[in-house]
């Protein structure tokens, strides 16, 4: 837990950096103390209220044991298992399968999935899926992921607000190359952040989740069906927030152009033969 609060730390103390470097090289200290103050607000922010972001964003819709039985008890089975206390429970009406977790600690986290996963996967699988969520909330790096998320996306609006620091100290008028610039490096920037969450954090959710549900095979004959499908099908909130791709079991992105070279996951394919692995043993 340590461990996870430090890089939650490190995170933070990064990007603060960040927004005052962008702010310094839009408006001189002025822009730069703008930023700082910007970066800092944004941090205690997103530790509090980005969970609620993240989930406004994709229009969850939280459920219960009236409303969605089957996937609320579900959850609620594996988290007696997991010994974590009961998660709110989200479900996205998204064709494209597809689940996360969120929240900052284990007492006040959430576990979403698309409608889509619901109905493509057996409830063998959908349970293997779901308790990869529960190894996250375990693990303890919900938090990271989504403030990680929540402040990339921030980063990347800070470069839209270059009008009004302007990038020339001489006089009153923007600088446009500078701008141009800046517009064009912190998305750029905000996708390293989410690189710098380590991708073996899917690779130890994975190995808890196999954990928790006692069925590693369920969970990779999971993964090599979302993959399979998940491609060819768009999610277009994850579309226009590629910053939240990260906290997805799956890479929900098209994967077209650069964005294949910021990818946060590691390969299915190497997931699925470390959980086949598991369960050869």
């Amino acid at each position: 837990m340590f461990g996870n609060w430090l890089k939650t730390s490190i995170l933070m103390a990064g990007i603060v950096a960040l927004f005052g470097a962008v702010g310094a090289m839009l408006g001189g200290e002025k822009g730069m103390l703008m930023a700082l103050l910007f970066g800092g607000a944004m941090n205690v922010w997103a530790y509090w209220f980005s969970d609620k972001m993240v989930l406004r964003m994709y229009n969850a819709r939280e459920v219960d044991e009236a409303t969605s039985p089957y996937l609320y008890n579900m959850v609620r089975g594996l988290s007696q298992r997991a010994g974590l206390p009961m998660p709110r429970v989200y479900i996205i009406d998204e064709n494209q399968p597809n689940a996360f977790a969120t929240g900052r600690n284990p007492e006040h986290a959430a576990v979403a999935a698309t409608t889509g996963i619901v109905r493509m996967l057996s409830e063998r699988e959908l349970r293997g899926v779901m308790a990869h969520e529960m190894a996250h909330v375990r693990n303890r790096d919900i938090l990271i992921s989504t403030i990680s998320a929540t402040v990339a996306g921030a980063i990347s609006m800070l470069a839209q607000f270059g009008m009004f620091f302007g990038g020339s100290r001489d006089d009153d008028r923007p600088n446009p190359a500078l701008q141009i610039l800046v517009m064009i490096l912190a998305p750029i920037a905000a996708m390293v952040i989410q690189m710098a969450i380590s991708r073996t954090r899917e690779f130890g959710a994975d190995r808890g989740g196999a954990e928790i549900s006692g069925d590693p095979e369920a969970l990779a004959s999971a993964l090599a069906k979302i993959d399979a499908y998940a491609r060819g099908i768009p999610m277009h909130t994850a579309e226009e927030h590629p910053e939240t791709a990260q906290m997805m079991i799956m890479n929900p992105l098209s994967g077209d152009g650069l964005r294949s070279l910021f990818s946060t996951h590691p390969s299915t394919e190497e997931r699925i033969a470390r959980l086949r692995e598991l369960a050869a043993r």
